[in-house]
């Protein structure tokens, strides 16, 4: 009998340990969205302990090379995946949307104060070396008023795989025929003009340390480094800056296909910023490790809804209600048993 109650309580022991083991799940991609990814992973570390996560914020390139590779548990991406990149991958992958953020183009203008007004015919043949001085005269033309000053453009761009660039050089293919046939869009080009820098934190670093340094980059590492953003005329000839809500706008009246995959730059609404992305993880249908599926799927479910709520803070803009229940829908879909 004895024996019997300590085997019981020795099963009900390691049943217990097994319930605490934790999970670790591991993902890699997109710098974009890197600082409301380590928020959420801090604050969802304190609603369930046992759960633990590694990102690497390595760029969307380097994202879908390791979701397609299963060397991670998720990948985080801003462009989204070809047709033929999906067709590739070992099994069935889906795009999550996790917030809408926007590129904002980041500017270094010693004495120059406010934002310096953009078009998107100008913006495009800066990226292309056309335009090489701050005081170019298609540039003074459209800042009345403002002394710009005797310096080179230096062009900033990424030098790794980004979906940064993807939603960039979509937007410039839209409003730019020249881009379009020269450069097109992609996580990576083969860029005209300018320097390299690695991830979001790379370009904003240059940008920071270069006297007339202009470069793209997720909104919230240019509020971090100091630095002035452009206010760029959208398609409704409006000069506006990068802000949540102007992103959002970029949003509105967008049909959202079943897969997520979809672009929202040159949004027609005139309060819209031009260059605004969704951005998502990867993640695949059917996932081997189960228990990690279920966590992983149980943690996105967090994030698309209480998540939510860090996102402004951050410089995000939280998903619109229709996209949230329409990916609480899709994760249902993800194999979990």
């Amino acid at each position: 009998m004895k024996k019997s109650i300590g085997m019981a309580l020795s099963l009900l022991l390691c049943a217990s340990v097994a319930l605490a083991a934790p999970v670790m799940l591991t993902g890699a991609g997109a710098s974009f969205p890197y600082p409301i990814y380590t928020k959420w992973f801090d604050e969802y570390s304190k609603i369930k302990p046992e759960v633990r996560f590694n990102y690497q914020s390595i760029g969307s390139g380097g994202g879908i090379k390791q979701i397609t590779a299963q060397t991670v548990d998720f990948g985080a991406s801003d462009g989204p995946m070809s047709d033929k990149q999906l067709s590739d991958a070992p099994g069935r992958l889906y795009h999550i949307p996790t917030v809408m953020g926007s590129v904002a183009i980041a500017t270094n203008l010693p004495g120059v104060s406010g934002a310096v007004k953009i078009t998107p015919d100008v913006l495009a043949e800066i990226f292309l070396g056309k335009i090489s001085k701050w005081n170019d005269a298609r540039i003074a033309s459209i800042n009345p008023g403002v002394t710009l000053p005797d310096l080179p453009v230096v062009v900033v761009h990424r030098s790794d795989g980004s979906g940064t660039s993807f939603i960039f050089t979509d937007y410039l293919s839209s409003v730019s025929g020249e881009w379009k046939l020269r450069v097109g869009k992609g996580t990576s080009v083969n860029w005209p003009a300018g320097l390299g820098g690695k991830g979001n934190e790379g370009v904003s670093g240059l940008v920071k340390q270069t006297p007339g340094g202009l470069g793209y980059c997720e909104l919230s590492y240019a509020i971090k480094n100091n630095l002035s953003v452009v206010a760029l005329q959208n398609k409704s000839g409006k000069f506006i800056e990068p802000s949540i809500e102007s992103t959002s706008k970029a949003a509105e009246g967008v049909e959202i296909p079943s897969d997520f995959r979809v672009s929202i730059v040159n949004s027609p609404n005139p309060e819209a910023y031009p260059i605004s992305g969704f951005t998502w993880l990867l993640v695949y249908r059917n996932m081997e490790d189960k228990a990690k599926a279920r966590e992983l799927v149980e943690f996105i479910r967090w994030a698309i809804h209480d998540g939510q709520k860090y996102a402004p803070d951050l410089l995000y803009s939280p998903l619109p209600a229709d996209v949230v229940e329409k990916i609480d829908k899709k994760l249902s879909d993800i194999k979990v048993e």
